[in-house]
């Protein structure tokens, strides 16, 4: 479970989603506790989707919370996705975000994709399945990263270290995306890779394209 993930889920909970698919083999250790705000002191050790479960009954007691208590991977994801209307990947690596979104692009299921480093963050919204207003097809996780960059040049968040504070706001705008598929409102961000830099305090927006 990611560490914006947390956030997202707890909002998630709090609008009323029905049912939150949470992914996760972990278990909660007391470093995760500056920035994984749904777990407390007395949840480490715990299966971190236990401990997320019980967190979200105590928000919205009517939330039904399903476990999946395994490393999402390119041949078990399209079982996964299969059953959600919306999917929220914020994996810490370049491995599982291609396979999940492949699978979501071969099941048609709309995936907000978010990452995090020390003190920045992106977010975007895929839907390759379907077509822009400009009659081409939307573009896919490989055509805003065609290859995945040498293993050891971004270092992960455990080896980094990022600020709790930071995945608030990267999982609180996941979660606004979330609810614009869900309801249908507004404009997500298709097409759109949003970035946010936590020390200057500036979002910028990137526009990438099909390349298909």
């Amino acid at each position: 479970m990611s560490e914006q993930g947390i956030r997202l889920q707890k909002v998630l909970a709090a609008a009323g989603v029905g049912t939150l698919g949470i992914v996760d083999d972990d278990t909660v250790s007391l470093s995760n506790l500056q920035r994984q705000v749904i777990h407390d002191t007395a949840a480490v050790g715990m299966p971190k989707g236990e401990s997320a479960r019980a967190a979200i009954a105590r928000i919205n007691p009517h939330v039904t919370v399903e476990l999946h208590n395994l490393r999402l991977t390119a041949e078990n994801a399209a079982g996964v996705v299969r059953d959600y209307d919306v999917v929220v990947d914020g994996s810490d690596n370049f491995e599982t975000r291609y396979a999940l979104a492949d699978a979501c692009a071969a099941e048609r299921k709309p995936l907000v994709h978010a990452a995090v480093g020390r003190f920045d963050g992106s977010i975007t919204v895929l839907k390759p399945f379907e077509n822009g207003q400009d009659g081409r097809p939307n573009p896919t996780y490989r055509d805003l990263f065609p290859e995945a960059p040498p293993p050891g040049l971004v270092p992960s968040c455990a080896v980094a270290g990022v600020l709790g504070a930071l995945t608030g706001v990267i999982g609180t705008l996941q979660a606004m995306e979330t609810i614009k598929l869900i309801t249908g409102i507004g404009e997500p961000l298709i097409g759109r890779l949003l970035l946010y830099d936590g020390l200057a305090a500036r979002f910028d927006i990137i526009r990438y394209r099909s390349q298909g």
